[in-house]
This record gives C-alpha cells, sequence and structure tokens, in this order.
C-alpha cells in the first residue's frame, strides 16, 4: 500500500508540472488594455462612420499572425484614411495609440523580434488604388473595423510576437 502511496504522489507531481504556467500579469494588462482600446475604437467607428450604401468588402480579411502584423496592418490602414473624411482626426488618432501601444509593448516584451511582416493582400490592394482617395479612405475604415473585431475575437494573438 505504500508503495501505491508513494507512485500516485509521483504521478500527482508529474502532471502537476505539465500544466500551463499562468500568464504572467503584464500579458494579461497588455490583452486587457487592448482589448478596451479597440472596443472604443470600433463604437467610435459604428457611430461616427455609417458605411454608404452598395460599398461591401471583397473577402478576404486580413490574416491576424502576432502583434508584428497586427502592428502592419493597422497602420497600413491608418495611413490610407483619407484627413478630408468628416471626423476622422480622432479615429487616425485613436488608431495610432493602439498601433503604438502594441508595438511598444511588442518591442519591450518580445525578446525574439521576427523581420517585418509582408503586406497582406486586402491592404496591398488598397494601396494600390490611392488616387481613388475618398473610396480608398472608406474602405480603409471599413477595414480598420473589420480588423479590430477580428482582433477582439483573437486577443491570444497578441501573446505572438
Amino acid at each position: 500500500m505504500d508503495y501505491t502511496r508513494v507512485l500516485l504522489l509521483s504521478l500527482f507531481q508529474a502532471l502537476s508540472m505539465c500544466a500551463a504556467a499562468p500568464l504572467p500579469v503584464e500579458v494579461v494588462k497588455m490583452k486587457s488594455k487592448v482589448k478596451w482600446m479597440a472596443e472604443q475604437l470600433v463604437v467610435r467607428l459604428d457611430k461616427d462612420f455609417q458605411v454608404p450604401s452598395g460599398l461591401t468588402l471583397n473577402p478576404p480579411a486580413d490574416d491576424l499572425d502576432g502583434t508584428s502584423s497586427i502592428v502592419t496592418v493597422l497602420d497600413g490602414y491608418n495611413s490610407l484614411i483619407s484627413d478630408t473624411l468628416n471626423g476622422v482626426s480622432q479615429i487616425k488618432y485613436d488608431i495610432s495609440s493602439l498601433t503604438g501601444y502594441i508595438d511598444q509593448w511588442r518591442q519591450g516584451y518580445c525578446s525574439e523580434q521576427r523581420p517585418k511582416p509582408p503586406v497582406p493582400g486586402p491592404l496591398q490592394e488598397l494601396q494600390s488604388r490611392k488616387e481613388f482617395i475618398d473610396t480608398v479612405g472608406m474602405e480603409a475604415l471599413m477595414r480598420v473595423k473589420e480588423f479590430l473585431n477580428l482582433l477582439l475575437k483573437n486577443l491570444d494573438q497578441l501573446e505572438t510576437c
């Protein structure tokens, strides 16, 4: 009986060492702040920008592939949003703040810096149509909203450098 007890105790210790370690407090705080900032931005986009009738997004959506790709996508769309669109300055500021926060966190906590990811297809396509500044700007706003909703559903991507 003593042998069984030792065996069970050893098994329990082995299993407890295999359990996932709790997330560092910094990661939890960062995800919480990103979630709040993204939610506020989606609310502002819903309130301030109505999708013009007939304007739809062609799939596919942008992919989430860690903090580097998130920063690339948000920066790219922000650069395409025309300053001539009414009420866009606060949106652009909020996107910059969110992007800056994620990028600063990535630089401070990601020991392994990945190379800059390639520009995803939907963003690349919009960048090629810059001459239609207002249309591109509206689509960029819609894509930012779509991307933020995707990010909110996949906050674990923030743990990938």
